[in-house]
């Protein structure tokens, strides 16, 4: 039966070759994926692109109602401004 101390340095050697393993793998896998990536000339957007269906969260939202009198508009979402609140909102559809 192994001491707490024999275990302990066990322990140690496998964290050790862990990384190490780790390290060798990462590298290995990065160089496998340039040599993808220039064969079949891909691209950031290629790989990391919006998925179907996914929100944008930079994209602005188009406006859905304006205010025949002042030409504000608001997009429906949040709070309903003053001049529609209240008010049948099919009258401010764009």
């Amino acid at each position: 039966m192994s001491s707490y101390k024999e275990l302990l340095a066990q322990r140690e050697l496998l964290d050790k070759q862990i990384k190490e393993v780790v390290l060798r793998e990462k590298a290995d896998g990065i160089a496998k994926a340039k040599l993808i990536i220039e064969q079949y000339d891909l691209t950031a957007s290629d790989l990391f692109g919006r998925k179907a269906g996914a929100r944008s969260s930079s994209g602005k939202v188009a406006p859905k109602y304006r205010n025949p009198s002042t030409g504000d508009t608001w997009t429906g979402r949040g709070k309903a401004p003053k001049w529609i609140e209240g008010r049948d909102r099919s009258s401010f559809l764009i």
